[in-house]
C-alpha cells in the first residue's frame, strides 16, 4: 500500500465542496447530521440542508465585511451549527477558528486576540462571556448566537433566513488556510496552528486503513470528543461527511459511559473515535445487546493488551490505535486486517508519510532506541505554520522533518511504540523510564481504572517512579499497592517499578482526555 500510494491532491480544493456541497449536488436528501439533544430527540440534516444554511450564512457573513484570510470563531458545542459555521466560512475563503465551550475568560481572550477573530458564533450559554471581551478585541466585529440573542449580538437563525440567495463561493487552492486550531505546548502560551484545506486528503489514509471500507451500508459515525479539537473534528466529524457517512451530533457535558452505550445502541452507531479515557470507562460499564460496532479508533494515550482484547470481546470491534498531533495529524496506525497487531504499538506510517526516530541532532537512531518521533516533510496533513510565531515554526521544521517533542522507538520491522512526552521521561538511575508502559500494566489490574506515572526528585537517583491511581468502586486499597508494585516488577521490569503509589479519586486531564502529568508533577 506505502509502495503504490500517490497522494491525491488537486490545485484547487476546498473542505466546504468535498464534505457538503458536492454531496448535496449528487444526493441532496441524504443524511448528513442527525443531532441528538439531551432528551433524546432527533432531527436530520440532509447535505442539501446543510449547503443551503451555510450558503446563507456565508451572504450574511460577506455582507459584514467577512473576506479572504478573515477568523470566523466558532465557540459551541457539538451542534450542526459548528460545520454550518465553518463551511460558511470556508465558502469565502475565511479561517475557521474552533474554540472549546469549557474554556474560561483568559483563554478565550487569548485567543480571539491573538487570531484576530473577525466574527464569533456562540450560543445564549457562552454568550456572556463573548461580551464581556469584546471592548478588549479591536478586530472583533461581529457576534453571532444560536438562540436568544441581545444586543449589539445577531442571531444566527435570523441572519441565515433573511440572507440573500444566488450566493457563489469563491475558489480557494489546496494551500490556502482553512482552519486554525490552538494547541497548548510543554512551555509559553497556547500556538495557533493554520492548516490549509489540503489537510483533509491528508486525513484519508487513516481513516481508511482504520476503519475499513468506510461509507458502506449502515455505516454511522459518533465521537463524544469535542469537535474544537483535531481529534474530534478530522478524526470522525469531516470524515463521515466526506465519505457520505451519517455523522451523530450530540453533546455530552460529562462523560457517561452507560449513556454513551444508550445513544450507540439507539442510534444504531457503527463507527467510532473514542478518546483513551472514555474507553477506560466504557470498559466498566455493561454493553447491551443493541450495540453493534463495526470499526474503533482511538490516540492520545496508549492503550493496554487487556483495553484491545475487550474491544475485540466485549464491542466486537478491533479497536485501532492511531498517532498524530494538531500539527500533523494522523501519521501512524495500528491497522487490523492489515498488519499483525501489536498490544502497546502505534502501529506502522500510514501510506503516504514518512515516520523515524531522530536524535537532538537529526540523525536517525539506531531500531529499538529512544528519540524523538519525526515527521517528514512536506505532506498534506502538515501544518502551514504557526500564527504569529516563526521562530517557533522553524522550531518544529527542521531539515525537512517535523519534530514532535514525542518520545518513542522503532522496531526493524517499522513499528513505533510511543514512550512520552519529552518532558514525561523520568530519569532514574541513569535509565530513561517512559510512563506509559507501566500505567498499561497497572491499568491491566482488574481494581485499577484508571493510572498515571511521573518522576518525582531523589537525591540519589535523580527521580523514582510514583503512580497514582484510580480504581474500581469497592476496591480494598488495604495490600494494593504492594501488590501493583510486584505486578510492575514482575511484568516489566524491577528498575521501573513505582517505590510509592497514591490512591486518587480522579486524575487530572485535559479537554481531550489526556492525562496531565505535569500538574501530578506539580503536587
Amino acid at each position: 500500500m506505502r509502495a503504490a500510494f500517490r497522494w491525491p491532491v488537486p490545485d484547487r480544493l476546498n473542505i466546504a465542496e468535498r464534505c457538503c456541497d458536492s454531496w448535496a449536488r449528487a444526493e441532496p436528501d441524504r443524511i448528513a447530521i442527525r443531532q441528538i439533544d439531551g432528551t433524546g430527540s432527533r432531527a436530520d440534516w440532509s447535505y442539501g440542508q446543510v449547503k443551503a444554511a451555510s450558503d446563507a450564512l456565508a451572504s450574511s457573513f460577506r455582507a459584514r465585511g467577512l473576506g479572504r484570510g478573515d477568523r470566523v470563531a466558532v465557540l459551541l458545542a457539538q451542534c450542526p451549527e459548528v460545520l454550518i459555521t465553518h463551511f460558511a466560512a470556508m465558502k469565502l475563503g475565511a479561517v475557521g477558528l474552533p474554540l472549546f465551550t469549557l474554556f474560561g475568560e483568559e483563554a478565550l481572550r487569548y485567543r480571539l486576540s491573538d487570531s484576530g477573530a473577525k466574527i464569533v458564533v456562540t450560543d445564549a450559554e457562552n454568550l456572556e462571556k463573548v461580551l464581556a471581551l469584546w471592548p478588549d478585541l479591536p478586530d472583533l466585529a461581529e457576534v453571532y448566537v444560536v438562540g436568544d440573542a441581545v444586543s449589539p449580538a445577531c442571531r444566527f437563525w435570523a441572519e441565515i433566513e433573511t440572507a440573500r440567495g444566488g450566493f457563489v463561493p469563491v475558489e480557494t487552492m489546496a494551500d490556502d488556510p482553512a482552519v486554525l486550531i490552538y494547541t497548548s505546548g510543554t512551555t509559553g502560551p497556547p500556538k495557533g496552528v493554520l492548516h490549509a484545506h489540503r489537510f483533509l486528503i491528508g486525513h484519508l489514509p487513516s481513516i481508511e486503513c482504520t476503519h475499513p471500507g468506510f461509507g458502506q451500508a449502515g455505516d454511522c459515525g459518533w465521537t463524544p470528543a469535542d469537535w474544537a479539537w483535531i481529534g474530534g473534528l478530522m478524526d470522525m466529524a469531516m470524515p463521515c461527511l466526506y465519505y457520505g457517512v451519517p455523522l451523530i451530533s450530540h453533546r455530552m457535558r460529562k462523560f457517561d459511559p452507560d449513556a454513551a452505550f444508550r445513544l450507540i445502541g439507539t442510534e444504531r452507531i457503527r463507527n467510532l473515535f473514542l478518546p483513551p479515557t472514555a474507553l477506560k470507562l466504557m470498559q466498566q460499564a455493561s454493553v447491551p445487546e443493541a450495540v453493534d460496532v463495526r470499526s474503533i479508533t482511538s490516540g492520545g494515550e496508549s492503550l493496554g493488551s487487556d483495553l484491545l482484547e475487550w474491544g475485540l470481546t466485549a464491542l466486537g470491534a478491533p479497536i485501532n490505535e492511531i498517532y498524530g498531533q494538531t500539527e500533523c495529524n494522523l501519521v501512524l496506525a495500528s491497522c487490523h486486517g492489515l498488519m499483525e497487531v501489536r498490544p502497546g504499538s502505534m502501529g506502522k506510517a500510514l501510506p503516504g508519510f514518512d515516520v523515524a526516530i531522530l536524535d537532538e541532532h537529526g540523525q536517525q537512531v539506531a531500531s529499538g532506541e529512544m528519540g524523538e518521533i519525526c515527521v517528514k516533510g512536506p505532506n498534506p496533513v502538515m501544518f502551514l505554520k504557526y500564527w504569529q510565531k516563526p521562530e517557533a515554526t522553524a522550531g518544529k521544521l527542521r531539515d525537512g522533518w517535523l519534530r514532535t517533542g514525542d518520545l518513542g522507538t522503532c522496531d526493524a520491522e517499522g513499528y513505533f511504540t510511543y514512550a512520552s512526552r519529552d518532558d514525561d521521561v523520568i530519569t532514574s538511575a541513569g535509565y530513561r523510564i517512559g510512563p506509559s508502559e507501566i500505567e498499561n500494566c497497572l491499568t491491566a489490574h482488574p481494581d485499577v481504572v484508571m493510572a498515571a506515572v511521573v518522576g518525582v526528585p531523589d537525591p540519589v537517583r535523580t527521580e523514582v517512579v510514583k503512580a497514582f491511581v484510580v480504581l474500581r468502586e469497592g476496591a480494598a486499597w488495604e495490600g494494593l499497592e504492594a501488590a501493583l508494585i510486584a505486578r510492575v516488577r514482575a511484568r516489566i521490569s524491577p528498575h521501573v517499578a513505582p517505590r510509592m503509589i497514591e490512591r486518587v479519586d480522579a486524575l487530572p486531564m485535559t479537554a481531550t482526555g489526556k492525562i496531565m502529568r505535569r500538574e501530578l508533577r506539580g503536587r
